[in-house]
């Protein structure tokens, strides 16, 4: 069986959603930037070699609908390629790269896009529930399963605060430090506007702030907008290729994908769907816990956070989690996000010298996924 490699992975800053610097993008010209990129940084492929473009997007409507995979095949010169999307809400992007490693370890493709894009600020979304899933309690505010999950996990909402302010300083230092500057792509919209950052870390976060926020669902909850993402707009994108190509072209792989899972769970704690995904993938991987060097978890929720952390057996406060901040501060661009924590975990791991990786995130509806992947130096 072939292996799966990702050769290149880039993303552009994260926009703040309705009023960021990204507000006026389509989200086919974002995620048509990201794999322009990702592919311009491997001169040795000719994009002709492409066997498949695989985008993930969490609202698949209005500009996001109808397909965007190919239009975004198309758009990035890829006429003769074709492309489809996935939709797996919060893990859409990274089910996009599982599917495009799949292909290329059952030896159906060599050289696989794998991106995702969310505008939510162009997004339209008009669901209709259905009256059997209402009656099951299916549909749950995502704020609403965090107040669930810190119910049952009995997560006060201080340590929730302590943690979110944990990702904030986390994320300004990794900015600070040049880290993120290695992921992104500095963006120019339809303005001509050149945007280097991203939009949603607030660097000056204290506690005393944060305590002050209102909760979002509940008089009495501890679910706030401090201590819970914001929702953005982002794209990003990896190029995955089999061992054998890479090694005829001589391109040098930054990473192998050793395993992935997903997973279903009741949906109104879907925020602990991650827990049960990271030891399937760890399971088929043939390893522990203890073996990762670095662990990239959504910042979907602080109270998600924590309680994934308890049931995997990490200190939330360990470098192993999240050591440059997360969705908390950096923003939760739907469709994106696995594709962009895909990106900051490879910068991870070669900034600290690391060798297993692991990506997990909740999605709703009640799931989990996550993907393990070994750094090649």
């Amino acid at each position: 069986m072939n292996e799966a490699l990702i050769v290149s992975a880039v993303r552009t800053p994260i926009g703040r959603s309705f009023r960021g610097s990204l507000v006026n993008e389509r989200p086919e010209d974002l995620a048509t930037f990201a794999v322009k990129r990702a592919l311009a940084a491997l001169p040795a492929l000719d994009p002709a070699e492409v066997d498949d473009v695989v985008i993930g997007v969490g609202v698949a409507s209005g500009m996001q609908g109808d397909c965007i995979g190919r239009r975004v095949a198309y758009l990035a010169g890829l006429r003769d390629v074709p492309g489809t999307t996935v939709q797996r809400l919060c893990a859409s992007g990274l089910d996009a790269i599982r599917i495009a490693a799949q292909a290329i370890r059952c030896g159906e493709a060599d050289v696989v896009v794998a991106a995702g894009v969310e505008s939510t600020s162009q997004a339209q979304e008009a669901q209709v529930f259905h009256p059997q899933l209402e009656r099951d309690h299916y549909y749950w505010s995502m704020a609403e399963t965090a107040e669930n999950v810190a119910d049952r996990w009995n997560i006060s909402r201080e340590v929730m605060d302590a943690f979110a302010l944990q990702s904030q300083e986390r994320t300004a230092a990794a900015q600070a430090s040049g880290f993120f500057d290695r992921e992104i792509s500095a963006y120019t919209t339809a303005d001509g506007t050149i945007v280097t950052a991203d939009d949603c870390p607030r660097p000056g976060s204290t506690m005393e702030k944060l305590a002050q926020l209102q909760p979002i669902v509940r008089e009495d909850g501890r679910v706030t907008a401090g201590n819970a993402c914001p929702v953005n707009d982002a794209a990003a994108a990896v190029v995955l290729m089999s061992d054998r190509r890479a090694q005829e072209l001589g391109i040098a792989a930054r990473a192998r994908v050793l395993s992935s899972a997903v997973t279903g769970l009741d949906p109104a704690i879907m925020g602990v769907g991650p827990i049960e995904a990271v030891r399937k993938a760890l399971k088929r991987a043939g390893l522990g816990i203890d073996d990762v060097d670095v662990l990239e978890l959504n910042e979907a929720f602080a109270a998600q956070v924590l309680a994934v952390a308890d049931g995997l057996g990490i200190e939330p406060r360990s470098h192993v989690l999240n050591p440059h901040g997360g969705g908390i501060a950096l923003g939760h661009p739907i469709g994106a996000t696995g594709v962009r924590m895909m990106a900051t975990l490879l910068n991870g791991l070669e900034t600290v010298g690391g060798r297993i990786g692991v990506e997990t995130m909740c999605v709703g509806g009640g799931q989990g996924a996550a993907m393990v992947v070994e750094r090649v130096s």
